[in-house]
This record gives structure tokens, sequence and C-alpha cells, in this order.
């Protein structure tokens, strides 16, 4: 996050527009990997983009850091963006948050939790979320999840 820390210098506590990516990474048994975060509750792994980085760079830099796994290839779920997706975190730091998610079964390596963005990491079945889930990780996987229903 060193662009947003750079920028924040500049812009102090005011909102900005931040691009991020996000990955719905799904297992052989179809469970979806789930990230406790440091700083909330349950989310799927990702973050905000570096300059000069596409989405998908984004997403599988963000999954290699926070999980230790390389993804390859991927497939647009969605952007999530609008009024909905307005962040104020602990520092007080406001954001409107512009997200790709992307659906992945192209995993290889072995999950390593860091610790300085995670508590856990871990993979749970779709019908059987965590209830600390994160309200936004939740609307991001709806469609995917929504689909799932459609399919039967």
């Amino acid at each position: 996050m060193s662009y947003v820390r750079e920028l924040r210098k500049f812009v102090g506590n005011r909102p900005l527009i931040l691009p991020g990516a996000v990955a719905i990474i799904l297992n052989a048994q179809n469970e979806v990997l789930l990230q406790h975060r440091t700083d909330g509750g349950w989310g799927l792994p990702g973050g905000l983009m570096e300059l000069g980085e596409s989405m998908e760079e984004t997403a599988r830099r963000e999954v290699k850091e926070e999980t230790g796994l390389m993804i390859g290839e991927l497939e647009l779920l969605g952007i999530f963006s609008g009024e909905d997706y307005f962040l104020k975190v602990a520092n007080g730091d406001e954001l409107y948050s512009v997200t790709a998610v992307y659906v992945t079964r192209d995993i290889q390596g072995d999950i390593e939790v860091d610790s300085t963005e995670s508590i856990d990491v871990q993979y749970f079945p779709l019908k059987r979320l965590p209830e600390g889930l994160l309200p936004s990780y939740r609307r991001y996987m709806e469609p995917y999840l929504s689909g799932l229903g459609a399919r039967k």
C-alpha cells in the first residue's frame, strides 16, 4: 500500500476512490478460502492496487502476500462500487472502494498465514460460511452463490 500511504500525505483522511481486487478461491471440494483479518472478521484475500498493476496482477499479488498461494487463471465475477462500498477505517481514513472480484480454481502452493494481516486462513463449505464473514465480502460472493442456486 505504498501508493496509498504517499497519497495520504497530501489528502489526509479525506475520502479517496481506491481500486482493488479480491479472489474467490475454490479448492477441489468446492470450498472457498477465507482470511480472518487482523482488522476485523472473515473476508476474501485481496487488497488495493499499486501503481502500474492490472486488476489481475493485484489479485495475484495480494493472494500470494496474504495466503502464500499462487493463483493462475482468473474469471471476472464483477466490479463492485458505489456508496455501499464506502469505508472509514480505524485510523480515520475514508475511501470508496472499486473492487474487482475474481473466481479461480487454479491454485498452487501451500497456505502460509501472514500474521501481519491475518489471524487465520482456511477453507469453508459454501453452504457453511463463518458467522464473522464481513458484509462487504458476503456481497462480493453473492453473484457466485446465486449462480450456484440457478444451476441446481
